[in-house]
């Protein structure tokens, strides 16, 4: 259906509008591509997206790979020819037979974990990056909630997303003609994208959430994702006022009071959702603290339906509970004043919790009783979760001193924070001709079974020249795609016609080419090659060793300085002697992401550590035998080994950051000019670089099976999801029994605690100590009011340091031998000796870490 504009009307000339969408009309025989346009499989499917293509090409590319959109605008005489094409018609029913096996698979989940009747998990994120075509992500966080659902559909993990619908997504990013980022934010045609409204009863499914003096109205639409569903609500619409139907415009627009609107939206009213169409979850996943307050709605509905109390509610939703952290910086977590939280929080505290405002500010606090300090979304995640990571583990470390201050007195180590390793989704980051490559020689389980190291091993069987001949197709595609970039960005920026012409000459497709796209906050360090730009000449300009340095990223619209860096970026890829061999591409996104992370030979990442919390764009390329040339922070702590790719320091940290961007920017010289181009150019007879060839045939067996979303989500389901199933489950028996006697049982605690203490404990020990020897350990615990029932008391144990301090712990339990003269009980336990040196040992007195399920409670740890 055409439609022609004639002249424009201002809204308020019509009494009303009445709305309609027109799908795209196909013949009987392709009605199955609809089928698979609203399926985002495609988008990991090398034959459905090549069957999309097919249809045309130019238009495939014009629509930004959207399906719908494409079907929407093919003409119906091309469709009629597509029936009569034999070969498209074939590949039609090859991909639906294959769409087809693929959602009745028997999956991973089904072979492993059948028995778990009744188990669930809901995933709620701020942003989720499925593909180019649905612009609800703005980075890193949404790239890997997106992996996330796509390998949760791979395993069969009865797992359903929630995040919100932006109508205008993050903004697109262009440049003046100062090199100066500016902002454009179009709309989301959600009409002719893959996503579709929820309906009951063929009326759409909305929700509500109470606001100051309103309720907020939202509309639940979904994603199909493989075998999993996308459930994202949308705030724009009539039942709410202009202001309210912004709550869903941007991703991270706006100011903090937007901030919480959109946040209470996502967690409330995501729940809600859930509920509205009897999809409640056996437990939740927070990813990042933005959806912090559904533990607060799961509380408040388990209050109202069994009848509990908030601190009975709150024991059995931690139980269930899951939250991971991606921020290693203060800056990066969301923090509301306490002024904000009463205006919006105030009533639902008060009148659906039974809390006073101190009690629930408390929940968003380190120290509960400090009246000025803000009130964090990440403390109120933790303070809600009983299970909580990091996502490496050198981002488990940082986590752990960061938040320490919930749990005073109790050592860094022990802080219950885990840590999940990221990955990334291989089928979508894999470039066609690499994985076509590893189908001839690794079979087909190395999509199928991505993390099991034994397929993997199979990559010393490719030969030398298929491998760096499929490696040089995709560089030499790179260069195409960047050099038509950036004709199109001099274009848009009102450039001389010699500079436009100059685009088609940009780059070299045989150079060593080094790549670097990520978000432009100034931790992260776009511009540490630039710290001796003669240096950088010299290397780019080497007749017989040339090297070239492709970047893309966006800074947020408020960071000015990095903005800053953009600026800086683009004026040196204008000067003379690095025009050619420096290019910025404007506008990254996940379609020029795809572009880089397959085509260039080493993925530069160069952060100020420890203030990278994971990183995953450097994974992609290992499917794409890229190799990474990295500083030690992240992932790349875990995944570098020497012979897989380059490390940047050796790990260092420095508390004067000019004098390490100073030294790290040397070294990352060092490293170019020593190790990495002579290998890159040390060619044979038959022109191949069999020593980066062995690098890259090492890169893929050591980090492709580690590094991807398969082994993270089984990791999340066997570490996190399923005894998080099975401890809420061993709540709810007798109308919630085990909750009701754990949270009488914990104020009982913190009612007596100030009166519990650790006496002095003797050793018996042999006069002179050697390795295998054993010391009997004797500790009278004074307990008033408690008894040995409520606690468990340990004997910390470890090296001691040059100041005498215990250095990464150990723990004995001792148990209860009888009760002392003076009231106390004595306590009893044997420590071996199991090294030399300097060691010591603490006695300790926490609660029964039976009954907290091996949690620390906050405050309620004493020392001796």
């Amino acid at each position: 259906m055409e439609i022609r504009k004639t002249r424009m009307f201002p809204m308020g000339s019509f009494k009303t509008i009445h709305k309609y969408n027109v799908k795209p009309k196909l013949p009987k025989e392709l009605e199955f591509l609809l089928t698979l346009s609203y399926n985002l499989w495609y988008v990991w499917d090398r034959d459905a997206v090549d069957l999309f293509r097919r249809i045309d090409r130019d238009l495939w590319d014009e629509t930004y790979h959207n399906p719908i959109d494409l079907l929407g605008k093919v003409s119906q005489q091309k469709l009629d020819e597509l029936v009569q094409d034999e070969s498209f018609m074939a590949n039609v029913l090859k991909v639906k037979e294959t769409f087809e096996n693929y959602l009745k698979a028997k999956t991973w989940y089904k072979r492993k974990h059948s028995g778990d009747t009744g188990f669930s998990v809901a995933y709620f994120s701020a942003e989720f990056g499925l593909n180019e075509c649905i612009r609800i992500y703005s980075g890193g966080l949404g790239m890997l909630a997106g992996d996330h659902l796509k390998s949760s559909s791979d395993l069969g993990l009865p797992l359903v997303g929630v995040g919100l619908l932006y109508r205008e997504g993050y903004f697109h990013q262009y440049l003046n003609v100062d090199g100066w980022q500016q902002e454009t934010y179009p709309d989301n045609d959600f009409a002719n994208m893959p996503v579709k409204k929820v309906l009951h009863e063929g009326r759409p499914v909305t929700v509500s959430v109470d606001f100051p003096g309103r309720k907020v109205f939202a509309e639940l639409w979904e994603v199909e994702v493989g075998r999993t569903r996308l459930f994202l609500l949308n705030a724009n619409i009539e039942l709410n006022s202009p202001a309210d139907r912004e709550i869903t415009a941007q991703l991270y627009g706006g100011d903090l009071e937007m901030r919480i609107r959109q946040e209470m939206l996502l967690g409330i009213g995501g729940i809600r959702a859930l509920a509205a169409i009897d999809k409640l979850p056996a437990v939740a996943h927070m990813n990042e603290g933005h959806a912090a307050f559904l533990a607060l709605e799961r509380t408040r509905m388990l209050m109202r339906d069994r009848g509990l109390d908030f601190q009975q509610a709150r024991r059995a939703t931690m139980a269930s509970c899951v939250f991971t952290t991606h921020t290693p910086v203060k800056a990066g977590i969301d923090e509301f004043s306490p002024d904000i939280v009463r205006t919006y929080l105030g009533e639902f505290a008060t009148r659906e919790l039974g809390l006073t405002m101190d009690e629930f500010l408390g929940l968003g606090r380190r120290n509960p009783f400090d009246h000025t300090e803000p009130f964090s979304m990440a403390v109120l995640a933790l303070r809600m979760s009983h299970f909580a990571n990091g996502v490496s583990k050198l981002h488990g470390e940082v986590s752990r001193k960061m938040w320490k201050d919930i749990w005073p007195d109790l050592p860094e180590d022990e802080v219950p924070i885990d840590s999940v390793t990221n990955g990334v989704h291989h089928s979508s980051w894999i470039s066609y001709d690499m994985s076509t490559l590893l189908d001839r020689y690794l079979g087909p389980k190395w999509i199928e079974e991505p993390d099991n190291p034994d397929v993997w091993k199979r990559v010393a069987e490719i030969p030398y020249t298929e491998i760096w001949r499929t490696h040089e197709r995709r560089r030499e595609r790179l260069v195409a795609v960047s050099r038509l970039a950036l004709h199109r960005q001099l274009r848009s920026r009102g450039a001389t016609a010699s500079e436009i012409k100059q685009a088609w000459e940009v780059l070299d497709p045989q150079a060593l080419t080094i790549g670097f796209a990520r978000r432009f906050a100034t931790y992260k360090r776009a511009t540490l090659l630039f710290r001796d730009i003669a240096r950088l000449e010299a290397l780019c300009n080497d007749p017989e060793r040339p090297v070239q340095f492709i970047f893309a990223g966006k800074a947020h619209p408020r960071d000015t300085e990095g903005k800053e860096l953009i600026k800086t970026l683009v004026s040196i890829a204008n000067r003379p002697a690095l025009r050619r061999k420096l290019v910025f591409l404007e506008n990254y996104d996940m379609n020029i992401a795809r572009y880089l992370v397959q085509g260039v030979d080493v993925w530069l990442n160069n952060p100020r550590r420890p203030l990278e919390a994971s990183g995953t764009s450097g994974m992609k390329v290992t499917f794409n035998g890229g190799l990474n040339l990295s500083v030690l922070d992240g992932w790349w702590c875990e995944g570098y080994q020497y012979n897989n790719g380059w490390a940047i320091g050796a790990g260092e940290t420095y508390t004067d950051t000019n004098y390490q961007d100073e030294v790290e920017s040397r070294g990352l010289y060092r490293t170019l000019e020593d190790e990495v181009i002579p290998v890159f150019y040390e060619r044979g007879t038959d022109k191949l670089p069999r020593k980066w060839i062995d690098m890259m045939r090492e890169s893929f067996r050591s980090l492709c099976p580690v590094y991807n979303t398969h082994r993270m989500v089984k990791e999340y389901a066997e570490k996190f999801y399923l005894p998080a199933f099975k401890m809420a489950a061993g709540m709810e028996p007798e109308g919630f029994r085990k909750a009701r006697e754990t949270s009488a049982w914990v104020r009982k605690l913190y009612a007596c605690w100030n009166k519990v203490r650790v006496g002095q404990a003797a050793m018996e020990k042999p006069s002179e100590l050697k390795i295998g020897d054993t010391m009997d350990i004797k500790v009278p615990i004074f307990l008033a009011d408690l008894t040995p029932d409520d606690v468990t008391v340990q004997l910390y144990h470890a090296p001691l340091d040059s100041e005498g301090r215990l250095t990464g712990g150990n723990v004995t339990e001792i148990k209860v031998a009888g009760k002392g003269a003076d009231g106390s009980y004595v306590y009893v336990g044997t420590l071996k000796c199991n090294s030399s040196g300097s060691h010591g040992f603490a006695a300790r007195i926490v609660p029964d870490v039976k009954k907290l399920d091996e949690r620390f409670e906050p405050g309620l740890i004493s020392w001796g």
